[in-house]
């Protein structure tokens, strides 16, 4: 295992130039100390876990010291956001300090999210709040142990630095680990400002870091648009299966390589409810639940145009083509799977959208729904969850079409289903209350339970000891909280 200075830096989106980002400093936090760090982040570092206790480690990431070798610099990008475009925006609360590649020979990016301010924060002010930064991180890392595509998250480090939001708060740093944090806006703001030399550079850097496999293809920007196209499918499938809403899908949230970053105004669902908004400043729900497949259509269809000067008009076309037929079999399989089917049928479509409406119109809990489903045998599992339903009778021609469609799917004994089934219906999630719980405390100097939290979300299938409260529902005051771009 290494110490924090045996990382080894190689700063290869730094080296493209000033026409892709901006030389900047981070902005020291006062009296910086750490609030909670992920032991599964460090590892991807090699880093040594007891290092996050060292002094040296708050100062590092809370903007106090650097690494001789990093070169922090704010990345400038534009984008769609809420469907209008926006020609600059570019990193305004953040910094890629840098590129570290570990003993395997991975990249990581180092980003540290509320380093102050930089040349794309317009009105702002450069922070994140303790809050913002506690939310992040362990949406980061619950992702990840869901097994959904994310960016990872090393350490949340708190702060005595008064930020101003709807009210006075503490400043915090959150360092977030990807492999790039290009995102689609990066393609966009070079081909509406009209330089087709650097976006050029930037087609080739992603290609050749990112997207190796496909220069052995006969149209390379295109097999990479196709792979994009297909990692966007499978991402949102898992959203779209776990019931994570993103909340600001803008296409400078959109990663380039089809994960799940720049998280804001996130929350999974409670009670099932396809037309939920987590986004209190949405109000017209374009990135509800619901929208968020056509959504991630529409993002790439925006990455799409910016990428004619590479690729042809039909066979971006064509490439778009794939999106809803991949997302609609990767969620299927996922679903299948979560209802414990090891087989394919041509009514489970219809088998799964029954099941939804029932639950939209009864309020059941989503992710308790599946994994209680998988507790015990189907007759009598589904017998147990019936009052959970309003509409019984509908309910329960649901649940005749289940059992049998159960018994059809191949003989394997019940503690083998129960074990299958467990392994992809989590029993914990990051719920609002849970994460605004462990807030609260942190707010008044307790971090304990952001550290339980996390534990406890890192292994969301495994049934914990002593944690049961982590696997309720929520009380009514935890359904209905707001989310902003700031939470």
């Amino acid at each position: 295992m290494k110490a924090l200075d045996e990382l080894t830096f190689d700063n290869r989106f730094a080296r493209l130039g000033d026409a892709f980002s901006t030389h900047v400093l981070p902005e020291p936090l006062d009296a910086p100390r750490l609030v909670v760090a992920s032991e599964a982040a460090m590892a991807l570092l090699d880093l040594d876990p007891a290092v996050a206790e060292t002094p040296v480690f708050a100062e590092l990431f809370g903007g106090h010291k650097l690494w001789a070798e990093a070169e922090p610099r704010a990345m400038v990008y534009s984008g769609h956001q809420f469907g209008g475009y926006t020609p600059q925006l570019g990193d305004g609360r953040g910094l890629l300090l840098g590129e570290v590649y570990n003993e395997a020979g991975e990249h990581w990016d180092l980003h540290l999210k509320g380093a102050g301010m930089t040349p794309y924060s317009r009105m702002g002010d450069g922070r994140a709040v303790l809050r913002s930064s506690i939310r992040e991180f362990l949406a980061s890392e619950a992702l990840h142990a869901l097994g959904i595509p994310s960016s990872r998250a090393l350490c949340v480090i708190g702060s005595d630095t008064p930020v101003w939001r709807e009210k006075q708060e503490r400043g915090a740093m959150v360092l977030r680990m990807a492999h790039s944090h290009i995102r689609f806006g990066h393609f966009e703001y070079f081909y509406y400002t009209k330089k087709p030399e650097q976006q050029a550079k930037l087609a080739e850097h992603v290609l050749n870091l990112h997207y190796p496999e496909c220069r052995e293809q006969p149209e390379p920007y295109l097999a990479m648009f196709r792979e994009i196209v297909e990692r966007n499918a499978e991402l949102i499938a898992k959203w779209q299966a776990y019931g994570f809403c993103h909340g600001v899908m803008n296409t400078d949230n959109m990663s380039i390589l089809g994960i799940t970053f720049d998280f804001g105004p996130f929350a999974f669902l409670d009670d099932f409810d396809a037309h939920f908004i987590c986004n209190h400043s949405d109000h017209e729900g374009r990135y509800s639940f619901s929208n968020q497949v056509p959504i991630g259509q529409w993002n790439l269809s925006a990455l799409a145009q910016a990428l004619t000067p590479f690729i042809s008009v039909d066979a971006l076309k064509e490439a778009l083509g794939l999106y809803l037929p991949l997302y609609q079999a990767n969620y299927l399989d996922l679903m299948r799977r979560r209802l414990g089917l090891t087989t394919a049928e041509d009514d489970d479509q219809a088998l799964v959208e029954r099941l939804l409406k029932l639950m939209q119109n009864s309020g059941v809990d989503y992710t308790l729904f599946f994994r209680r489903l998988g507790d015990e045998p189907a007759a009598l599992a589904v017998t147990r969850l019936r009052d959970d339903f309003v509409d019984l009778a509908g309910f329960d021609a649901w649940a005749e079409q289940y059992k049998a469609r159960v018994k059809r799917d191949g003989d394997c004994s019940e503690e083998q289903r129960r074990v299958r089934m467990h392994a992809v219906n989590p029993l914990y999630i990051l719920r609002n209350y849970l994460a605004q719980n462990a807030i609260t405390a942190a707010e008044s100097g307790d971090y304990s339970e952001v550290r339980r939290l996390h534990e406890v979300l890192s292994k969301p299938f495994e049934e914990q000891a002593g944690m049961e409260r982590y696997a309720q529902r929520p009380p009514d005051w935890g359904k209905h909280l707001e989310i902003s771009c700031s939470s």
